[in-house]
């Protein structure tokens, strides 16, 4: 034992240094500027090794219990400090002591519980105080009575200011019992009060309410503060306070006398929700002309078996609020709606009744009466049992946009009638009812619809034609979800040009993509050009064809989950250039190919091909392994939901996992069928270009050569031309030439051109004048008609003599005048001709009004004007 001492002396030595070393202060505060940050360290204690000039310490979100004023000694120059998120229980009054230029202080989210009249009365500077969130159960005197600073003359001057000061009351069977006089009139600004599950009855509320009178009180939160009525008294002290937000939710209130909330003509947002009110009367809402927001949720007596304990509510009850905007009544037992009940709300424009009444079974044309004068905008109605919908039941609601009956037992034929007056609705919402059927003009009088919810409806007849959905031009949300479809056709959708989402999910789709379906596949799909979202999940697909989603290329979505796919045609995803997320989880799928799915997956940033039975051979997911090893893209459970299927050696093999080395050795194979196709594709190339362009080539060919071997072009010797140029005409078009070339002649002087019936020289073979002429002319003109490509002397050697000199001479001195409109190809196939030859401005038109004709003859002047040489 005793040789054995030393080991454990060092041992236990050891240990204390271990201790003593993890227990020293390892704190990482970044102090910055006189800034010492100090936040989420989980310190139990106030460092004490920082910079003795800091001025504004953090240190928020930690686990200290308390603020030693011993500990702040060294930091005599802090203005701020914050101590939030901690579990700090006292405070210490010598703190501000220490801290003689302590401005503000911030202990919000501790446990503080008590609060004294000598717990501040050292801080003279301070400005700003923060005790939101605490669990005061106890202010004793005036605790906030120092926070006053003499100035100038002998009145205190209240420099002290708080926005929030919040007495949390952590325990429900807390009684706050004692509010002293003028405690809150020592705070400056006091803004918001929260006495949250303080249990103050009735007397107590009026009491706190005289003592916040005068004050900048604007929020006062008295939630589960035991208030089960109010009277004209109860709120009497805030008469001369701006008050805009009183919340009473959860009081189990009862009665709200009349004329009780008179007092409060400021307040904006009043919170009524879960309480227990058995008859609203028709002045209890009396005085509250500027309310916009009205939260009413659970807010009346549960429905007895006694009808005499039926909520009541008095008609023109809400008349006194004005300015209403936003009222949620919902989560009531409501007897239903009088013609009066919501009488004189002219702003309102935001309605819930969801889950409000106990026998709304019909929506007849009265039933919304009272709202006739509401600018309404939105009318919840959902869970209510409404089992059917009169004609013109929502016509006195021209303002409404969005109308949502979901969740009710709705079960009609929908003839369109029941949504007469709704001129500006754009969306309706019937989602979750018993059964709807439709007909042609189910929404032929709500063409402003942009958003349409018919999911799980037992849906009828939603192949009627023309379809129902055809007025609807301004859709963009169109769901069909889970209603069992098997019958559509292809004009289902037409007209849509608008639709961004359609959801047709848990459906019976599948025989309208068979090939083998009675008139081929049903391309319900075409024309939504501007579709981003498309949801065919649990449809039974096991077929898709080609053109499936064709000229859907703004498609940034595509779920076909839960089908029976397998066969995919290789141009199926060529359009979905845009595509973000592709979903194809639990179907068939044994092979991932390039030229099926690489367009899809191009810009792709989320993929879910998981439980599907993947043939791991090189053939079948060899590009998909090498793809999903270099990709960004988000891949949901790759690891554990991507595994091999086939071939048995491979069976629950992870895809990822896959060798695609031996895979490589038909690289040699595919090499090859790159270079003969490419070496194919260049030959078919060469050969059309020889054969659309040979004479352009040939003609640059020549020129070319020319410069080589030193030729020079005929335009650089100075020019000696007998005529400005030569026309070539058929022998049907001389009148024509005469009439209209001779007076150009005529006007300019200095222009002249080679007609053969005056210029040819007489005795001299015809074909040798043509010859000389062309040669004897700066230009050529060719005045093209239908007789141009008629006549034989024109097309067998006038044109050929004239081009061939051109191309001999590398002269580019060729005009084209079109008398008539000739086609290229017939131009080509009479005269071997291309307008493509000769340059823009050697292609004249002759006009057809006669008042252009002076710019043509400018243009040909500018024609002839044109150099000769090939640039």
């Amino acid at each position: 034992m005793n040789q054995s001492s030393p080991f454990h002396i060092y041992f236990f030595w050891g240990l204390l240094s271990l201790w003593v070393l993890c227990t020293s202060s390892t704190h990482k505060c970044v102090v910055r500027h006189e800034v010492a940050d100090c936040s989420h360290l989980k310190l139990t204690q106030v460092p004490d090794d920082l910079p003795a000039n800091i001025t504004v310490l953090n240190l928020t979100h930690n686990q200290l219990r308390r603020l030693p004023a011993a500990n702040f000694t060294r930091y005599s120059q802090l203005t701020i400090l914050d101590g939030g998120y901690n579990s700090i229980s006292k405070l210490e009054s010598e703190l501000c002591q220490k801290l003689p230029l302590l401005e503000s202080l911030n202990l919000q989210h501790n446990e503080l519980s008590h609060l004294s009249d000598q717990t501040f009365v050292f801080c003279m500077n301070l400005t700003e105080l923060h005790l939101m969130s605490n669990a005061i159960k106890n202010i004793q005197n005036n605790p906030f009575q120092s926070l006053k600073v003499r100035w100038k003359g002998s009145s205190p001057y209240k420099k002290f200011k708080i926005c929030y000061l919040n007495i949390k009351v952590k325990s429900k069977k807390t009684n706050l019992t004692q509010i002293s006089p003028g405690c809150f009139h020592a705070i400056g600004k006091l803004f918001g009060l929260s006495l949250n599950n303080a249990q103050l009855t009735p007397s107590l509320t009026e009491k706190l309410c005289l003592e916040l009178s005068n004050t900048s009180i604007q929020n006062l939160y008295l939630s589960n503060s035991q208030l089960y009525r109010t009277s004209n008294m109860t709120f009497f002290g805030l008469k001369h306070t701006n008050l805009t937000l009183l919340d009473l939710s959860h009081n189990n209130l009862k009665v709200i006398e009349n004329d009780s909330l008179a007092w409060l003509p400021h307040l904006e947002h009043f919170f009524l929700e879960y309480n227990n009110i058995a008859h609203l009367f028709s002045r209890s809402f009396y005085g509250l002309l500027n309310v916009r927001y009205l939260d009413l949720r659970h807010s009346f007596a549960k429905q007895s078996i006694s009808l005499a304990s039926e909520p009541k509510i008095d008609d023109f009850s809400f008349q006194w609020l004005e300015r209403l905007e936003y009222l949620n009544m919902g989560d009531n037992n409501l007897p239903g709606i009088k013609s009066n009940t919501f009488m004189g709300l002219i702003r309102l424009k935001h309605l819930s009744l969801s889950n409000s009444f106990a026998s709304l079974r019909t929506l007849t044309n009265e039933t919304f009466l009272s709202l006739a004068q509401s600018p309404l905008v939105s009318l919840n109605l959902t869970k209510n049992k409404i089992s059917k919908i009169e004609s013109g039941a929502f016509s006195w609601l021209g303002h409404l946009q969005v109308l949502d009956l979901g969740l009710n037992e709705i079960g009609q034929e929908l003839t369109g009638q029941e949504w007469r007056g709704l001129e500006n609705v754009v969306e309706i919402y019937l989602s979750y009812n018993k059964c709807l059927q439709l007909t042609s003009h189910s929404f032929a009088l709500v063409p402003s619809l942009r958003r349409l919810m018919l999911r799980r409806v037992a849906l009828r007849n939603a192949d009627s034609s023309p379809s129902p959905f055809h007025p609807l031009r301004n859709l963009t949300i169109l769901d069909l979800s889970n209603n069992n479809i098997a019958n559509i056709n292809a004009e289902l959708l037409e007209g849509l040009e608008k639709l961004e989402v359609l959801d047709l999910q848990h459906n019976n789709l599948a025989r309208l993509w068979k090939h083998a379906n009675p008139g081929g596949p049903v391309h319900f799909l075409k024309g939504l050009s501007h579709l981003h979202i498309l949801n065919l999940e649990s449809n039974g697909f096991d077929e898709i064809p080609a053109e499936a989603f064709k000229d859907l290329l703004e498609l940034k979505s595509i779920d076909l989950g839960l089908n029976n796919l397998n066969i995919f045609p290789p141009s199926v995803f060529d359009d979905q250039a845009s595509l973000k997320s592709l979903n194809l989880q639990k179907n068939l799928i044994t092979s991932v190919e390039k030229n099926v799915f690489g367009p899809a997956f191009r810009n792709l940033s989320n993929l879910d091909m998981s439980f599907n039975p993947f043939d791991c051979t090189c053939e079948s997911i060899a590009w998909f392994v090498n793809w999903i090893n270099k990709t960004h893209t988000n891949i949901s459970e790759l690891s554990s939901h991507y595994l091999c299927n086939t071939p048995p050696q491979y069976h629950g093999f992870r895809v990822m996992l896959f060798d695609v080395s031996p895979c490589k050795d038909s690289a040699p194979f595919e090499l090859f069928f790159i270079i003969n196709t490419s070496v194919s594709l260049i030959f078919i190339f060469l050969v059309l270009l020889i054969h659309f362009e040979g004479w352009r080539i040939s003609f640059y060919w020549n020129v070319l050569v020319h410069r080589i071997l030193g030729f020079k072009e005929i335009d650089r010797q100075p020019e000696q031309f007998e005529y400005a140029a030569y026309i070539i005409h058929a022998y049907k078009d001389r009148d024509w030439v005469w009439e209209h070339f001779s007076p150009m002649e005529e006007k300019d002087r200095t222009l002249k051109f080679c007609l053969e019936e005056r210029d040819f020289e007489a005795g001299v073979l015809e074909l040798e004048s043509i010859v000389n002429s062309i040669k004897r002319s700066r230009k050529t003109i060719f005045v093209i008609t239908q007789n141009l490509l008629k006549d034989p002397l024109c097309k067998r050697f006038k044109v050929h003599q004239a081009v061939q000199q051109a191309i001999e001479q590398n002269l580019d001195s060729i005009i084209l005048i079109f008398l008539e409109e000739i086609p290229d190809y017939k131009l080509n196939h009479a005269l071997c001709l291309r307008r493509g030859m000769f340059k823009s401005h050697c292609i004249l038109n002759w006009p057809v009004q006669k008042e252009r004709i002076n710019a043509f003859h400018h243009k040909l002047q500018v024609a002839l004007g044109s150099r000769n040489s090939i640039h």
